[in-house]
């Protein structure tokens, strides 16, 4: 059996990411302004960073990831107990059946899932991932199915979120070369709690004053569509690649919802806990927990791992190797076979829990 496991946040830079005074992510306790590049941030979590006055623009901090090495600072590292300083990698490495028990693994034997934050100051590009077929016909590609929950958006803040029904490819190629890619987007706005799921395939953009976690298989292969008329460089566009993925018309839906409002969702209420389920897909199911009181959770092995994203307030975790605390902001991994304790909820806290995905998932 293993013990809940914490890891070192991997800040990134991002054209799109606010600067220090405007961050979003600083309301999570995150403190990822680096003071060298691609070292260790003042915070002393490893990070990256861009180039020049881009250096301070952390848009993501990524809180759970597994991915291959040609994946810069892509492999989350462990903090605190018997596994300090070793990598996720390492842990999946040596403690297989205890991490991942039934649960369906990447394409690669990873951890199944990337857990992030984003802070979106200003819009991301519109963009693209690789569907299956893409994927089977280059090796290099992976599938990227994503969710993300909003945790604030100021007031007007917007998603982009699929091609109008009756846009053809031809139609969205044109436009987009015009410059005209928003005659053919669905948009909406959002608010805290909202959940917009993407399957591979969906064109789509997180609009700017936007901070939302985000749960997706493991894959960096992205495929920018349009980028605001940004004209960086160091930002080209992969218009033949994305063409290659993108779906249109009714090609889009999987038969799941594409937008769930937080306020749609009827809560289960137990044990002085309320759960909402915001999306369940092939790949994880998410779930809110709102604690109504001060409550205590039994810590019990299930055999799929989870992820407890704390979102508001404070969690503090115990088992035999010990105890920590979990404030706002923190990302812990209960493993498949995880030693057994107890979760204790401070009353008025807020946590995502994300399950991987597993064969039984399909039996019923």
């Amino acid at each position: 059996m293993l013990p809940p496991l914490r890891f070192a946040a991997l800040y990134k830079a991002r054209a799109w990411g606010p600067h220090p005074d405007e961050s979003l992510l600083a309301q999570l306790g995150k403190c990822g302004f680096p003071s060298a590049k691609h070292g260790r941030t003042e915070a002393g979590k490893v990070g990256t960073t861009g180039s020049g006055a881009e250096e301070t623009r952390i848009g993501e901090s990524w809180e759970l990831a597994d991915l291959p090495d040609s994946i810069e600072f892509g492999q989350s590292m462990v903090l605190g107990g018997q596994f300090n300083g070793r990598t996720l990698r390492e842990v999946r490495t040596l403690h297989r059946d205890d991490l991942l028990g039934i649960a369906t693994p990447a394409p690669d034997g990873g951890f199944p899932l990337l857990i992030k934050f984003l802070d979106a100051a200003e819009n991301l590009s519109v963009q693209v991932h690789p569907d299956r077929a893409y994927v089977q016909a280059h090796p290099n590609a992976h599938l990227k199915t994503e969710a993300w929950i909003i945790l604030a958006a100021k007031p007007g803040a917007r998603v982009y979120r699929g091609l109008r029904p009756t846009t053809t490819r031809e139609e969205f190629h044109a436009a987009v070369t015009a410059g005209r890619a928003l005659e053919h987007l669905d948009s909406f706005p959002v608010a805290r709690g909202d959940c917009v799921y993407l399957p591979s395939g969906t064109c789509h953009a997180l609009g700017a004053g936007i901070l939302a976690a985000e749960v997706q298989t493991p894959s960096d292969t992205t495929f920018r569509v349009w980028d605001w008329d940004r004209n960086d460089p160091r930002r080209p566009l992969h218009l033949e690649a994305a063409f290659s993925s993108m779906k249109f018309g009714a090609a889009q839906s999987d038969g799941r919802p594409g937008f769930v409002p937080f306020g749609a969702v009827e809560p289960l209420v137990a044990g002085g806990m309320s759960t909402r389920r915001l999306c369940r897909c092939d790949f994880f199911t998410i779930e809110w927990l709102d604690a109504l009181t001060a409550t205590s959770i039994p810590i019990e092995e299930t055999g799929v791992p989870e992820v407890w994203m704390t979102l508001a307030g404070r969690a503090r975790w115990k088992t035999a190797s010990g105890e920590f605390d979990a404030p706002a902001g923190t990302t812990v991994l209960r493993p498949a076979h995880v030693e057994s304790g107890a979760v204790q909820i401070d009353e008025n806290s807020s946590i995502l829990r994300c399950f991987c995905a597993s064969p039984l998932d399909r039996a019923i």
